[in-house]
């Protein structure tokens, strides 16, 4: 191992060390793992670098911050004036594991051991828990639980803004369940409504602002049955055109382009046909039904809207779901990313609810699809980004008339574990500590005489080292682990081991925190069902 070959905090450590500097410095833990790992025949696995702790941590640290919180919690006072506006923030998958290690990734990017630190919702006042299963199943998928949190009611997994007595996928038996949005409310009550989204826009949660429909995969006319033809019901893209609420949509943006253009005509984004089969041009109605509207396609189109002037934002930014944080990092990036859709979304709203206000719900969607991949990078950097977004808001409103609440429809089958010393890679192989409470020499092995990672799931496809698909390498029904000691775990790439084997990893049932802040945030106390966010929402507008 070499000053090369570590995070450039451990390098310097690395030469503060050398030069006999190391003592009540920030690198005294560090000075030891260096020791331990350099005096060690068995490697690190892939050169594994570690973390530096805070130098300031002491017994006197953790009494002090400890009696600050506290005099923190004992000074805040609860917002009670009436809430002009709500911003619902989704995380879509983002269960309290991935929150805890998109926190720890967040941390050791920037230097420190991670462990210590925030992600900016996790400042927030009040936090409580959702319990979010479906009323027909003890997992819940995003489309009844998004529609708990919108229209204030538990109904069945994957129908999206209709009840439980509506059976999925049988348009004949939904008609008359349709349970209105909150959206849908504000937008008549005179608000500026809005909605964006990493995925397609008429995927499943952001559908829930706006759609009714016994089957959450209707998202364009070609994915209607026979019988929801001709039982009359609309597929989900067709349903944002038809919104007749108040002043209509003001903001929707994301992915999903593919549905809003006909077959017959190409969209702009790729120069590829649309799939709907009515011809229709989606995007062109939306011009035509709003006057001072726009339709934008790529970032640069975005950044140039006038928030001033223009009422009614489209934004669809790729054929079908958006791309990862970490894919569409870059200068030649054509889509913008969370936070910017996010910024402008509510530059307009502002400025479109100066009198009555606005709702947003802002999601990231996928920090689900990366779990589900059995790929933790991409989740904790989707998740990284969210926490961005959030940071916007929080700049560009004020929590006296904003009310701002951050949580997720449901959690995934992401663990950490396995005793690794502090500061240890969240996405590297566990190295612990002896019984000194020092790290150990050498990665933690199994029984299996194998090295295994911190994070890693209870099911889904298992190992890959490379999210191509060529080489993923499927976990045997019979049990068995992939030898990591040469693979570099922390590689964008790589996928977690996984327990059952399964095509797609899947949600979790456990419960999924609530962060809020701004007026009324203190009704969030407790472990609540889901669908009192909305009741929160509703009773802090003043309804």
């Amino acid at each position: 191992m070499s000053a090369s070959n570590l995070h450039p905090v451990a390098s310097t450590c690395y030469s503060t060390i050398r030069r006999g500097l190391a003592y009540h410095s920030p690198c005294i833990r560090f000075s030891l793992q260096l020791t331990l790992a350099l005096s060690t025949a068995t490697p690190l696995a892939a050169a594994q670098t570690f973390y530096p702790a805070p130098a300031e941590e002491s017994p006197e640290h953790w009494q002090a911050q400890g009696q600050a919180e506290l005099q923190r919690a004992m000074a805040r006072t609860p917002i009670t004036n009436r809430a002009k506006n709500v911003i619902l923030f989704v995380g879509d998958g983002m269960g309290i594991s991935t929150v805890t290690a998109a926190r720890i990734f967040d941390g050791q990017l920037r230097g420190s051991a991670g462990e210590e630190n925030r992600l900016t919702f996790e400042s927030f006042p009040y936090v409580a828990l959702s319990k979010t299963y479906n009323t027909n199943q003890q997992t819940a998928d995003s489309a009844g639980t998004m529609t708990a949190m919108m229209s204030g009611i538990k109904t069945r997994a994957g129908v999206i803004g209709v009840n439980q007595y509506a059976d999925r996928g049988d348009c004949q038996s939904s008609l008359g369940t349709e349970v209105p949005s909150l959206m849908q409310d504000a937008a008549d009550r005179g608000l500026a409504t809005g909605f964006v989204t990493t995925t397609r826009i008429t995927h499943a949660t952001p559908a829930a602002t706006y759609a009714h429909s016994p089957e959450r995969n209707w998202e364009s006319d070609a994915n209607l049955s026979p019988e929801a033809i001709a039982a009359g019901c609309q597929d989900i893209a067709a349903q944002l055109l038809s919104f007749d609420f108040g002043a209509g949509v003001n903001v929707a943006m994301g992915g999903g382009l593919a549905a809003f253009v006909p077959t017959t005509e190409t969209e702009p984004l790729t120069g590829g046909a649309g799939q709907r089969l009515d011809g229709r041009n989606l995007t062109r109605e939306w011009l035509e039904k709003y006057n001072d509207s726009a339709f934008v396609w790529n970032k640069d189109q975005l950044a140039a809207v006038d928030v001033t002037s223009t009422a009614h934002v489209l934004g669809l930014f790729s054929r079908s779901q958006m791309s990862y944080s970490h894919d569409r990092a870059g200068d030649d990036a054509s889509e913008p990313d969370l936070p910017a859709m996010t910024e402008t979304a509510i530059r307009l709203l502002q400025q479109q609810g100066q009198e009555d206000g606005f709702f947003l719900m802002v999601e990231s969607g996928r920090i689900d699809h990366a779990h589900h991949a059995g790929n933790a990078y991409r989740a904790l950097q989707d998740t990284r980004e969210f926490a961005d977004a959030v940071q916007k808001a929080m700049t560009l409103t004020s929590d006296e008339d904003t009310l701002i609440i951050v949580t997720a429809d449901h959690s995934h089958t992401l663990t950490l574990g396995g005793y690794a010393t502090r500061g240890n890679p969240i996405l590297g192989t566990v190295v612990g500590n002896d019984d000194q409470g020092l790290p150990q020499a050498g990665v933690s092995i199994a029984a299996d005489d194998m090295p295994y990672t911190t994070l890693g799931y209870r099911d889904g496809l298992g190992f890959a080292e490379d999210a191509g698909g060529d080489s993923r390498y499927q976990m045997p029904i019979a049990g068995g682990r992939h030898d990591l000691r040469e693979v570099d775990t922390t590689h964008p790439d790589f996928h977690q081991e996984a327990l059952v084997p399964l095509e797609s990893e899947g949600h979790a049932g456990e419960d999924v925190a609530i962060y809020a802040r701004g007026p009324w945030a203190h009704l969030f106390h407790s472990t609540h069902e889901q669908n009192y966010i909305y009741h929160v929402m509703r009773h802090a507008l003043g309804w």
